[in-house]
């Protein structure tokens, strides 16, 4: 072989030999990466919601597209919103404004399953939370989607749904806020819709 064939050589074990190294861990060595970069829960598979027909706590009917078009924070609970109530709302505006110009892009619904609603504290304390009545028959199909709570679990569940309509993710109460903020950022920088 003359020189410029070693060199040839050379380059392509440079650029092959990387390559067909991580191949080989990943495929036939059984190294796989231990790390996720959620902090959240994802629901796998997504749960598409089904399309139902909601009334406002303060009266009227909820527009039809209220879980889709957007990326949507949820949370369900009593609509009289005793602490728990309170800080699930708090973490979901604060982590909302905390996007900046992105906020736009994320929603924040509420849905009240008992004693709806308190008007006043939701007028005053979380301008423009979308707060639903759920407590009628009419949204047991939706509310049948979203993992119930098990004994032992966080004061309270935090879920994103995406703009599709599904839902795709849920965060406990006693994570840190920061970690719902960076999952929301990660998921508006890759999404090409909502």
């Amino acid at each position: 072989m003359n020189r410029g064939q070693w060199q040839f050589l050379g380059l392509a074990v440079l650029f092959f030999g990387p390559l067909a190294g991580a191949f080989w861990l990943y495929y036939a060595g059984g190294w796989r990466p231990q790390g996720m970069t959620n902090h959240g829960e994802l629901i796998a598979p997504a749960r598409p919601l089904p399309e139902v027909a909601l009334q406002l706590a303060g009266g009227g009917a909820a527009p039809a597209n209220l879980l889709r078009k957007q990326w949507t924070l949820v949370y369900i609970g009593d609509g009289a919103c005793p602490a728990d109530c309170q800080a699930a709302l708090y973490s979901m505006r604060q982590t909302r404004l905390s996007l900046a110009q992105e906020a736009t892009r994320v929603d924040r619904v509420f849905l009240a399953v008992d004693n709806c609603c308190n008007q006043e504290f939701f007028k005053r304390d979380h301008p423009g939370l979308k707060v639903i009545d759920a407590s009628g028959s009419s949204t047991a199909n939706l509310l049948a989607e979203f993992p119930p709570r098990a004994v032992g679990t966080p004061n309270y569940t935090l879920f994103i749904v995406d703009p599709l309509g599904n839902l795709m993710m849920q965060h406990d109460g006693e994570k840190p806020t920061r970690g719902l903020l960076d999952d929301l950022k990660k998921l508006l920088k890759l999404s090409h819709i909502g």
